[in-house]
């Protein structure tokens, strides 16, 4: 089943209103969910945070998602919002300690970013298995990959 068949605007909503509840997001955060249509754009979700005002849009790709699962895109980045001050100030920490462009800054800021996306998506993964309408994981990157003997083609046998 192709994505847009699985899911309407309205039932995405639902999904959004539901998640933003049991996440406890509202009414700390005043969030809206806008749907993204242009089939060029290479992101499924992401967010524009206002964090002094704590006021976030949570973009949704309905266009050219990447995923197939729209509620586990939902769930994941809304958990970016929940860990959103953890973010700021380790990213704080990492540009007030290491020179931008240098390789201890690049080491520092690649390493906290990957381990910040790893952990956003653990949290969602759990989150949506306890409470998901759709528990089928997205896979779509994962099918892009060369698999475990791609990635040794071509190389020298060391026996």
């Amino acid at each position: 089943m192709l994505v847009e068949e699985k899911y309407s605007k309205e039932h995405l909503s639902a999904l959004f209103d539901k998640y933003i509840k049991k996440l406890r997001i509202t009414p700390d955060w005043d969030i809206k969910l806008e749907f993204v249509e242009d089939k060029t754009w290479r992101k499924t979700g992401d967010f524009k945070i206002d964090c002094n005002d704590k006021k976030a849009i949570l973009l949704l790709n309905i266009g050219n998602p990447k995923a197939e699962n729209l509620e586990e895109v939902i769930v994941h980045e809304l958990m970016h919002i929940k860990m959103y001050p953890l973010d700021q100030v380790t990213e704080s920490l990492i540009t007030s300690h290491f020179e931008e462009g240098t390789p201890a800054w690049n080491f520092a800021y690649n390493q906290f970013f990957n381990a910040l996306e790893q952990t956003v998506e653990e949290l969602a993964k759990c989150f949506l298995l306890e409470f998901g309408d759709d528990k089928d994981l997205s896979y779509g990157r994962c099918s892009k990959m060369k698999s475990f003997n791609e990635l040794y083609d071509g190389l020298n046998n060391i026996e």
